[in-house]
């Protein structure tokens, strides 16, 4: 989204920087770097070489080692830094949420009886369950796991969001699910799953998001461009790198 109204808008000369996480992400409207940045003082070194005036974290909630890197490559040089921070769930009525630390908790969590568990979590952290090998896990991930260390009894469904309630209603229930482990990530695309587990009374493992370093906060990144029309106004009409 912050790259869709970036593009095209003559105030900005904007870089999209991916970590290369997912495979074969989805083409974007900007010029776009894919890799690390070699920790805090690479990516300082990256933003002045750039002679970039201003730096957008818009990284994943969970992506917390990139964001502190942000926040110390900024304050390095005195760039300014805007973190997009999106809101989290909320627990409704009808949820049956118990929130943990990380993904260890959430193994933990799922109790001794065999299971049959949705991990919607995103494929990094699916070695935290291989010790919990009682339960069949359906994992729904962008890429195929890379780790050596997965639980014995897992299956795979390779998919990317945003996903339907109907859809999510009818796998949970082919699926015959007892309960579902999530990393809080807020947003639309992969609210509907929370939502289903509602409908069908299912409880969840919430993992809880970390504390993430932040400059600047934005609520989303429409707040973000609006900070960014301020200072483009008050710099003057030549492109701003960003």
């Amino acid at each position: 989204m912050l790259a869709k109204l970036i593009a095209g808008d003559g105030r900005f000369d904007a870089t999209l920087s991916l970590a290369g996480r997912t495979s074969s992400p989805r083409p974007q409207p900007l010029p776009t770097r894919v890799g690390g940045f070699g920790g805090a003082e690479g990516l300082a070194r990256f933003l002045v070489s750039q002679r970039i005036d201003v730096a957008i974290d818009a990284t994943h909630p969970y992506a917390d080692q990139i964001s502190a890197n942000a926040v110390a490559a900024c304050n390095a040089t005195a760039i300014p830094l805007v973190s997009i921070v999106r809101p989290a769930w909320q627990a409704e009525v009808g949820d049956r949420w118990r929130v943990v630390n990380d993904a260890n908790e959430a193994a933990e969590a799922l109790g001794p009886t065999p299971l049959r568990v949705f991990l919607g979590l995103g494929r990094l952290d699916l070695h935290a369950f291989a010790p919990a090998s009682q339960h069949h896990y359906i994992a729904r991930t962008i890429d195929p796991p890379q780790q050596k260390e997965l639980p014995a009894d897992i299956r795979f469904l390779q998919a990317r969001g945003p996903f339907d309630l109907a859809d999510e209603i009818r796998l949970l229930r082919e699926e015959k699910i007892a309960i579902m482990v999530s990393r809080n990530s807020g947003g639309t695309a992969t609210y509907a799953k929370i939502a289903a587990a509602r409908v069908l009374g299912l409880p969840v493992v919430m993992i809880a998001r970390p504390q993430k370093a932040t400059g600047h906060v934005a609520h989303g990144a429409e707040a973000a461009i609006a900070w960014l029309e301020r200072r483009s106004h008050d710099a003057g009409p030549s492109p701003r790198g960003v």
